[in-house]
Protein backbone atom coordinates (compact mmCIF):
# COMPACT_ATOMS: atom_id res chain seq x y z
CA UNK A 1 0.00 0.00 0.00
CA UNK A 2 1.59 3.00 -1.34
CA UNK A 3 1.61 5.98 1.68
CA UNK A 4 -0.39 9.01 1.52
CA UNK A 5 1.77 12.30 0.48
CA UNK A 6 1.61 15.67 2.94
CA UNK A 7 -0.30 17.34 0.58
CA UNK A 8 -3.09 14.64 -0.23
CA UNK A 9 -3.94 14.49 3.79
CA UNK A 10 -6.32 17.35 3.46
CA UNK A 11 -8.51 14.68 1.46
CA UNK A 12 -10.80 16.44 -1.35
CA UNK A 13 -11.56 15.96 -4.68
CA UNK A 14 -7.91 16.90 -6.18
CA UNK A 15 -6.52 14.59 -3.60
CA UNK A 16 -8.06 11.90 -5.36
CA UNK A 17 -6.92 12.53 -8.60
CA UNK A 18 -3.33 12.97 -7.85
CA UNK A 19 -3.86 9.24 -6.74
CA UNK A 20 -5.58 7.85 -9.29
CA UNK A 21 -2.75 9.10 -11.78
CA UNK A 22 0.12 8.22 -9.26
CA UNK A 23 -1.15 4.67 -9.79
CA UNK A 24 -0.61 4.94 -13.38
CA UNK A 25 1.76 2.48 -15.06
CA UNK A 26 2.76 3.95 -18.37
CA UNK A 27 6.15 3.02 -19.69
CA UNK A 28 5.95 5.85 -21.68
CA UNK A 29 6.70 8.25 -18.37
CA UNK A 30 9.23 6.55 -17.30
CA UNK A 31 12.57 7.74 -16.96
CA UNK A 32 15.87 6.09 -19.58
CA UNK A 33 18.86 4.76 -17.91
CA UNK A 34 20.88 6.90 -15.80
CA UNK A 35 18.30 9.70 -15.84
CA UNK A 36 16.50 11.01 -12.61
CA UNK A 37 12.78 10.21 -13.17
CA UNK A 38 10.30 12.44 -14.16
CA UNK A 39 9.21 14.55 -10.89
CA UNK A 40 5.26 14.10 -12.61
CA UNK A 41 5.39 10.52 -11.55
CA UNK A 42 7.06 10.23 -8.31
CA UNK A 43 7.18 8.18 -5.58
CA UNK A 44 5.93 8.24 -2.37
CA UNK A 45 9.41 7.81 -0.63
CA UNK A 46 10.70 10.23 -3.11
CA UNK A 47 7.72 12.64 -2.59
CA UNK A 48 9.47 15.89 -0.48
CA UNK A 49 7.69 16.16 2.67
CA UNK A 50 5.48 19.91 2.10
CA UNK A 51 5.35 21.82 5.54
CA UNK A 52 2.18 22.58 5.86
CA UNK A 53 1.24 26.34 5.17
CA UNK A 54 -0.31 28.72 7.61
CA UNK A 55 -3.70 29.76 6.19
CA UNK A 56 -3.62 33.57 5.45
CA UNK A 57 -5.94 36.46 6.17
CA UNK A 58 -9.02 36.43 4.48
CA UNK A 59 -9.08 40.12 2.91
CA UNK A 60 -12.09 42.02 2.93
CA UNK A 61 -12.82 42.23 -0.64
CA UNK A 62 -12.57 38.48 -0.68
CA UNK A 63 -16.22 36.95 -2.16
CA UNK A 64 -16.06 33.66 -0.65
CA UNK A 65 -19.17 32.98 -3.70
CA UNK A 66 -16.67 34.62 -6.63
CA UNK A 67 -14.88 31.29 -7.75
CA UNK A 68 -18.25 30.22 -8.88
CA UNK A 69 -19.30 33.31 -11.00
CA UNK A 70 -18.61 33.59 -14.73
CA UNK A 71 -17.77 37.26 -15.32
CA UNK A 72 -18.50 36.80 -19.12
CA UNK A 73 -21.47 34.62 -18.47
CA UNK A 74 -23.63 32.68 -16.09
CA UNK A 75 -22.45 31.00 -12.59
CA UNK A 76 -20.44 28.68 -12.39
CA UNK A 77 -21.62 25.82 -9.85
CA UNK A 78 -19.27 25.17 -7.02
CA UNK A 79 -17.72 22.31 -5.85
CA UNK A 80 -18.37 19.35 -3.98
CA UNK A 81 -16.51 19.26 -0.79
CA UNK A 82 -13.95 16.39 -1.05
CA UNK A 83 -14.32 13.24 1.66
CA UNK A 84 -12.16 13.01 5.10
CA UNK A 85 -9.69 10.21 4.23
CA UNK A 86 -9.17 9.51 7.99
CA UNK A 87 -12.84 8.37 8.18
CA UNK A 88 -12.33 6.35 4.97
CA UNK A 89 -9.08 5.11 4.01
CA UNK A 90 -10.32 2.40 1.47
CA UNK A 91 -11.87 5.49 -0.40
CA UNK A 92 -8.53 7.05 -0.41
CA UNK A 93 -6.49 4.22 -1.62
CA UNK A 94 -8.96 4.04 -4.84
CA UNK A 95 -11.95 4.97 -6.02
CA UNK A 96 -14.10 2.05 -6.74
CA UNK A 97 -16.40 1.74 -9.68
CA UNK A 98 -19.77 2.32 -7.89
CA UNK A 99 -18.06 4.78 -6.40
CA UNK A 100 -17.55 6.76 -9.86
CA UNK A 101 -20.71 5.87 -11.24
CA UNK A 102 -22.24 7.45 -7.94
CA UNK A 103 -20.59 10.41 -8.88
CA UNK A 104 -21.78 10.66 -12.09
CA UNK A 105 -25.73 10.32 -11.38
CA UNK A 106 -25.82 12.91 -8.42
CA UNK A 107 -27.51 15.83 -9.53
CA UNK A 108 -25.77 18.72 -10.07
CA UNK A 109 -26.06 21.38 -7.16
CA UNK A 110 -27.53 24.71 -7.46
CA UNK A 111 -25.39 27.60 -8.51
CA UNK A 112 -24.43 29.74 -5.53
CA UNK A 113 -26.02 33.05 -5.45
CA UNK A 114 -23.76 36.03 -6.95
CA UNK A 115 -23.60 39.22 -6.31
CA UNK A 116 -23.15 40.41 -9.91
CA UNK A 117 -26.94 39.89 -11.29
CA UNK A 118 -27.00 38.23 -14.65
CA UNK A 119 -26.55 39.88 -17.77
CA UNK A 120 -30.40 40.14 -19.66
CA UNK A 121 -30.84 37.96 -22.51
CA UNK A 122 -30.18 39.25 -25.97
CA UNK A 123 -33.25 40.11 -27.91
CA UNK A 124 -34.08 38.34 -30.49
CA UNK A 125 -33.49 40.26 -33.77
CA UNK A 126 -36.49 41.69 -35.91
CA UNK A 127 -34.89 40.88 -39.28
CA UNK A 128 -33.92 37.19 -40.17
CA UNK A 129 -30.41 37.13 -42.70
CA UNK A 130 -30.27 36.03 -45.97
CA UNK A 131 -28.30 32.78 -46.40
CA UNK A 132 -25.46 33.45 -48.24
CA UNK A 133 -23.85 30.10 -49.81
CA UNK A 134 -21.46 31.98 -52.08
CA UNK A 135 -19.60 33.60 -48.94
CA UNK A 136 -18.42 32.92 -45.93
CA UNK A 137 -17.25 36.16 -45.31
CA UNK A 138 -18.51 38.69 -42.11
CA UNK A 139 -20.65 40.58 -42.78
CA UNK A 140 -20.92 44.24 -40.46
CA UNK A 141 -24.33 45.87 -41.90
CA UNK A 142 -26.34 42.80 -44.39
CA UNK A 143 -28.94 44.83 -46.37
CA UNK A 144 -30.34 41.63 -47.75
CA UNK A 145 -32.38 40.74 -44.48
CA UNK A 146 -35.67 39.28 -45.54
CA UNK A 147 -38.00 41.69 -43.68
CA UNK A 148 -41.63 40.93 -45.14
CA UNK A 149 -42.83 37.63 -44.55
CA UNK A 150 -44.47 37.80 -48.27
CA UNK A 151 -41.33 37.21 -49.70
CA UNK A 152 -39.61 34.36 -49.14
CA UNK A 153 -35.66 33.82 -49.34
CA UNK A 154 -34.68 31.65 -52.32
CA UNK A 155 -33.30 28.84 -51.23
CA UNK A 156 -32.31 27.13 -54.32
CA UNK A 157 -28.88 27.01 -56.40
CA UNK A 158 -27.02 29.81 -58.37
CA UNK A 159 -29.34 29.46 -60.99
CA UNK A 160 -32.71 29.87 -59.01
CA UNK A 161 -31.02 33.13 -57.74
CA UNK A 162 -31.07 34.56 -61.21
CA UNK A 163 -33.51 33.38 -62.41
CA UNK A 164 -35.32 35.10 -59.12
CA UNK A 165 -33.30 38.40 -59.99
CA UNK A 166 -33.96 38.45 -63.99
CA UNK A 167 -38.05 38.63 -62.69
CA UNK A 168 -36.99 41.83 -61.16
CA UNK A 169 -36.78 40.82 -57.71
CA UNK A 170 -32.95 41.32 -57.24
CA UNK A 171 -30.20 38.80 -56.41
CA UNK A 172 -32.23 37.28 -53.39
CA UNK A 173 -35.61 38.32 -54.07
CA UNK A 174 -38.44 36.49 -53.23
CA UNK A 175 -40.64 34.14 -55.71
CA UNK A 176 -42.01 35.20 -58.85
CA UNK A 177 -45.61 36.65 -58.49
CA UNK A 178 -48.15 33.56 -60.10
CA UNK A 179 -48.63 35.80 -63.38
CA UNK A 180 -45.05 35.44 -64.16
CA UNK A 181 -44.79 31.79 -62.90
CA UNK A 182 -47.70 31.57 -65.41
CA UNK A 183 -46.17 33.52 -68.23
CA UNK A 184 -43.01 31.14 -67.82
CA UNK A 185 -44.95 27.95 -67.47
CA UNK A 186 -46.89 28.80 -70.26
CA UNK A 187 -46.86 26.88 -73.92
CA UNK A 188 -44.19 28.76 -76.49
CA UNK A 189 -46.81 29.94 -79.42
CA UNK A 190 -46.06 28.29 -82.47
CA UNK A 191 -44.73 30.51 -85.75
CA UNK A 192 -48.49 30.30 -86.74
CA UNK A 193 -49.62 31.92 -84.01
CA UNK A 194 -46.65 34.27 -83.51
CA UNK A 195 -47.18 35.60 -86.84
CA UNK A 196 -51.25 36.57 -85.66
CA UNK A 197 -50.08 38.19 -83.13
CA UNK A 198 -47.44 40.25 -84.46
CA UNK A 199 -50.33 41.24 -86.92
CA UNK A 200 -52.76 41.86 -84.22
CA UNK A 201 -49.91 44.24 -82.23
CA UNK A 202 -49.26 46.46 -85.92
CA UNK A 203 -52.21 49.42 -85.70
CA UNK A 204 -54.50 49.71 -88.20
CA UNK A 205 -55.27 52.36 -91.08
CA UNK A 206 -57.39 54.04 -89.13
CA UNK A 207 -54.58 54.44 -86.32
CA UNK A 208 -52.16 55.08 -88.66
CA UNK A 209 -54.67 57.74 -90.42
CA UNK A 210 -55.31 59.58 -87.12
CA UNK A 211 -51.98 59.80 -86.81
CA UNK A 212 -50.80 61.14 -89.91
CA UNK A 213 -53.88 63.67 -89.26
CA UNK A 214 -52.45 64.66 -85.83
CA UNK A 215 -49.06 65.16 -87.49
CA UNK A 216 -50.47 67.33 -90.20
CA UNK A 217 -52.30 69.63 -87.69
CA UNK A 218 -49.78 69.94 -85.44
CA UNK A 219 -47.08 70.90 -88.34
CA UNK A 220 -49.61 73.03 -89.27
CA UNK A 221 -50.00 75.02 -86.27
CA UNK A 222 -46.20 75.30 -85.71
CA UNK A 223 -46.04 76.71 -89.31
CA UNK A 224 -48.88 79.16 -88.15
CA UNK A 225 -47.10 80.20 -85.20
CA UNK A 226 -43.80 80.85 -86.95
CA UNK A 227 -45.81 83.47 -89.59
CA UNK A 228 -47.87 85.09 -87.00
CA UNK A 229 -44.23 85.52 -85.16
CA UNK A 230 -42.92 87.12 -88.38
CA UNK A 231 -45.62 89.15 -88.92
CA UNK A 232 -45.97 90.85 -86.05
CA UNK A 233 -42.59 91.13 -84.44
CA UNK A 234 -40.05 90.72 -87.09
CA UNK A 235 -41.33 92.02 -89.74
CA UNK A 236 -41.56 95.33 -87.69
CA UNK A 237 -37.74 95.25 -86.83
CA UNK A 238 -36.86 94.04 -90.27
CA UNK A 239 -38.83 97.19 -91.75
CA UNK A 240 -37.56 99.93 -89.26
CA UNK A 241 -34.09 98.67 -90.01
CA UNK A 242 -34.98 99.18 -93.63
CA UNK A 243 -36.86 102.88 -93.17
CA UNK A 244 -33.90 103.90 -90.34
CA UNK A 245 -31.57 103.13 -93.47
CA UNK A 246 -33.42 104.42 -96.51
CA UNK A 247 -33.60 107.72 -94.24
CA UNK A 248 -30.12 108.20 -93.27
CA UNK A 249 -29.19 107.48 -97.22
CA UNK A 250 -31.66 110.54 -97.98
CA UNK A 251 -29.93 112.81 -96.16
CA UNK A 252 -26.78 111.95 -96.77
CA UNK A 253 -27.91 113.24 -100.69
CA UNK A 254 -29.10 115.90 -99.86
CA UNK A 255 -26.10 116.81 -97.55
CA UNK A 256 -24.45 116.40 -100.93
CA UNK A 257 -26.81 118.20 -103.10
CA UNK A 258 -28.22 115.08 -104.87
CA UNK A 259 -32.16 114.55 -105.18
CA UNK A 260 -32.94 117.76 -106.62
CA UNK A 261 -37.41 117.83 -106.72
CA UNK A 262 -38.67 116.47 -109.73
CA UNK A 263 -39.48 113.05 -111.24
CA UNK A 264 -38.62 110.25 -108.88
CA UNK A 265 -38.30 106.42 -110.16
CA UNK A 266 -40.71 103.87 -108.27
CA UNK A 267 -39.14 103.11 -104.99
CA UNK A 268 -36.99 106.37 -104.76
CA UNK A 269 -37.18 108.09 -101.63
CA UNK A 270 -37.32 111.62 -102.02
CA UNK A 271 -39.23 112.77 -98.55
CA UNK A 272 -39.41 112.63 -94.65
CA UNK A 273 -43.19 112.73 -93.25
CA UNK A 274 -43.08 113.72 -89.54
CA UNK A 275 -46.50 113.43 -87.14
CA UNK A 276 -45.39 114.63 -83.78
CA UNK A 277 -48.56 113.59 -81.96
CA UNK A 278 -48.05 109.50 -82.78
CA UNK A 279 -43.78 109.93 -82.75
CA UNK A 280 -44.09 109.16 -85.95
CA UNK A 281 -41.15 109.65 -88.56
CA UNK A 282 -40.63 107.69 -91.91
CA UNK A 283 -39.31 108.07 -95.60
CA UNK A 284 -41.46 108.77 -98.14
CA UNK A 285 -40.77 106.98 -101.06
CA UNK A 286 -42.14 107.19 -104.81
CA UNK A 287 -45.08 104.54 -105.61
CA UNK A 288 -47.21 102.16 -104.06
CA UNK A 289 -45.72 99.09 -104.39
CA UNK A 290 -46.02 96.64 -101.45
CA UNK A 291 -43.05 95.01 -101.87
CA UNK A 292 -40.63 97.72 -102.93
CA UNK A 293 -42.37 100.80 -100.53
CA UNK A 294 -44.92 99.08 -97.86
CA UNK A 295 -42.76 96.41 -96.87
CA UNK A 296 -39.87 98.22 -96.07
CA UNK A 297 -41.64 100.42 -93.44
CA UNK A 298 -41.78 103.42 -95.66
CA UNK A 299 -44.79 105.56 -96.73
CA UNK A 300 -45.75 105.63 -100.56
CA UNK A 301 -47.15 108.26 -102.89
CA UNK A 302 -49.39 107.81 -104.93
CA UNK A 303 -47.83 108.53 -108.15
CA UNK A 304 -47.99 107.77 -112.17
CA UNK A 305 -47.52 103.92 -110.93
CA UNK A 306 -51.56 104.11 -109.39
CA UNK A 307 -52.94 107.35 -109.18
CA UNK A 308 -51.37 110.57 -110.22
CA UNK A 309 -51.46 112.88 -107.38
CA UNK A 310 -49.97 116.15 -106.54
CA UNK A 311 -45.91 116.26 -104.45
CA UNK A 312 -46.17 118.84 -101.65
CA UNK A 313 -44.51 121.69 -103.98
CA UNK A 314 -47.68 121.99 -106.38
CA UNK A 315 -49.40 125.69 -106.05
CA UNK A 316 -52.64 123.46 -105.86
CA UNK A 317 -53.35 119.69 -105.05
CA UNK A 318 -53.88 116.73 -102.88
CA UNK A 319 -50.69 115.03 -101.48
CA UNK A 320 -51.84 111.57 -100.94
CA UNK A 321 -49.83 108.67 -99.00
CA UNK A 322 -50.29 105.04 -98.09
CA UNK A 323 -49.00 103.26 -95.13
CA UNK A 324 -49.44 99.88 -93.28
CA UNK A 325 -51.44 99.88 -90.33
CA UNK A 326 -49.90 96.85 -89.35
CA UNK A 327 -46.84 95.18 -89.60
CA UNK A 328 -44.12 96.22 -91.45
CA UNK A 329 -43.43 99.02 -89.25
CA UNK A 330 -46.85 99.95 -88.96
CA UNK A 331 -46.18 103.76 -89.52
CA UNK A 332 -49.87 104.89 -89.29
CA UNK A 333 -51.42 102.26 -86.94
CA UNK A 334 -52.31 105.20 -84.71
CA UNK A 335 -54.25 107.93 -87.41
CA UNK A 336 -57.30 107.42 -85.80
CA UNK A 337 -56.01 109.22 -82.45
CA UNK A 338 -55.38 112.30 -84.51
CA UNK A 339 -57.51 115.16 -83.69
CA UNK A 340 -58.35 118.42 -85.92
CA UNK A 341 -55.49 120.81 -85.64
CA UNK A 342 -52.58 118.08 -84.88
CA UNK A 343 -49.57 119.13 -87.36
CA UNK A 344 -48.27 116.74 -89.72
CA UNK A 345 -44.71 118.00 -91.38
CA UNK A 346 -43.41 116.94 -94.77
CA UNK A 347 -39.56 117.99 -95.39
CA UNK A 348 -37.79 117.80 -98.55
CA UNK A 349 -34.80 118.57 -99.84
CA UNK A 350 -35.37 122.33 -99.55
CA UNK A 351 -37.98 123.15 -97.49
CA UNK A 352 -40.78 121.86 -94.56
CA UNK A 353 -44.58 121.59 -95.18
CA UNK A 354 -46.66 122.18 -92.40
CA UNK A 355 -50.22 120.93 -92.40
CA UNK A 356 -53.19 120.82 -89.67
CA UNK A 357 -55.74 117.21 -89.67
CA UNK A 358 -58.77 118.91 -90.48
CA UNK A 359 -61.20 115.59 -90.91
CA UNK A 360 -61.01 112.08 -91.03
CA UNK A 361 -63.16 109.24 -92.52
CA UNK A 362 -63.32 106.35 -90.09
CA UNK A 363 -64.52 103.37 -93.12
CA UNK A 364 -64.59 103.14 -96.88
CA UNK A 365 -64.19 101.02 -99.88
CA UNK A 366 -60.53 99.99 -100.96
CA UNK A 367 -62.41 101.41 -104.41
CA UNK A 368 -63.09 104.78 -103.57
CA UNK A 369 -60.79 106.66 -105.25
CA UNK A 370 -62.11 110.20 -104.88
CA UNK A 371 -60.60 110.62 -101.26
CA UNK A 372 -57.54 111.29 -102.76
CA UNK A 373 -58.97 113.61 -105.66
CA UNK A 374 -57.74 117.24 -105.83
CA UNK A 375 -60.49 118.06 -104.00
CA UNK A 376 -61.04 115.10 -101.92
CA UNK A 377 -64.53 114.02 -101.68
CA UNK A 378 -65.99 113.85 -98.35
CA UNK A 379 -63.35 115.86 -96.19
CA UNK A 380 -65.11 118.90 -96.60
CA UNK A 381 -62.99 121.11 -98.63
CA UNK A 382 -64.97 122.54 -101.28
CA UNK A 383 -62.25 124.46 -103.10
CA UNK A 384 -58.81 123.49 -104.82
CA UNK A 385 -56.18 124.19 -102.26
CA UNK A 386 -53.11 122.51 -101.12
CA UNK A 387 -54.57 119.27 -99.17
CA UNK A 388 -52.44 116.10 -97.85
CA UNK A 389 -54.15 112.33 -97.36
CA UNK A 390 -53.53 109.76 -95.52
CA UNK A 391 -55.16 106.47 -96.41
CA UNK A 392 -54.78 102.72 -94.37
CA UNK A 393 -56.10 99.51 -93.61
CA UNK A 394 -59.38 99.09 -91.10
CA UNK A 395 -60.35 96.84 -89.04
CA UNK A 396 -57.00 96.12 -87.84
CA UNK A 397 -54.92 93.59 -89.17
CA UNK A 398 -57.73 93.41 -91.89
CA UNK A 399 -57.62 95.06 -95.63
CA UNK A 400 -61.02 95.17 -95.67
CA UNK A 401 -61.81 98.82 -95.71
CA UNK A 402 -59.71 101.75 -95.54
CA UNK A 403 -59.68 104.90 -93.38
CA UNK A 404 -58.93 108.55 -94.52
CA UNK A 405 -57.19 111.08 -92.85
CA UNK A 406 -57.08 115.09 -94.50
CA UNK A 407 -54.96 118.03 -93.58
CA UNK A 408 -54.71 121.36 -95.11
CA UNK A 409 -51.28 123.34 -95.79
CA UNK A 410 -50.44 125.78 -93.08
CA UNK A 411 -46.96 127.07 -93.03
CA UNK A 412 -44.19 126.60 -95.95
CA UNK A 413 -40.82 126.80 -94.70
CA UNK A 414 -36.98 127.14 -96.26
CA UNK A 415 -34.89 124.35 -94.47
CA UNK A 416 -32.48 127.38 -94.40
CA UNK A 417 -34.80 128.67 -91.48
CA UNK A 418 -34.85 125.88 -88.89
CA UNK A 419 -37.13 123.68 -88.37
CA UNK A 420 -41.08 124.73 -88.04
CA UNK A 421 -42.19 125.12 -84.57
CA UNK A 422 -44.15 121.79 -84.81
CA UNK A 423 -40.98 119.76 -84.51
CA UNK A 424 -39.20 121.75 -82.17
CA UNK A 425 -41.90 121.63 -79.51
Amino acid sequence: MTALRPEREGGGEAGELADAVGRLDDPLSDPLPGQHPSPWFRTAQEEPQAEPQRPEPEPEWYDPDGYATDWYGGAQPPSAPAPDPSRHPAQAQAPTQAHTQAQAQAPAPEPAPSRRPAPAPAPEPAFLPVQDDETVALRTADTRLAAAPERPVVTGGRAARRKAAKRGGGRHAGAAPAEDEAATDAKPLSRVEARRAARAAKPGAGVIASRAVGEFFITLGVLMLLFVTYQLWWSNIRAHNLAGSARDHLEDDWANGKGKPGTFEPGQGFAILYIPKLDVVVPIAEGISKTKVLDKGMVGHYGEDSIPTAMPDAKTGNFSLAGHRNTHGEPFRYINRLEPGDPIVVETQDKYYVYKMSSRLNQTSPSNTAVINPIPTGSGFTKPGRYITLTTCTPEFTSTYRMIVWGKMVEERPRSKGKPDALVE
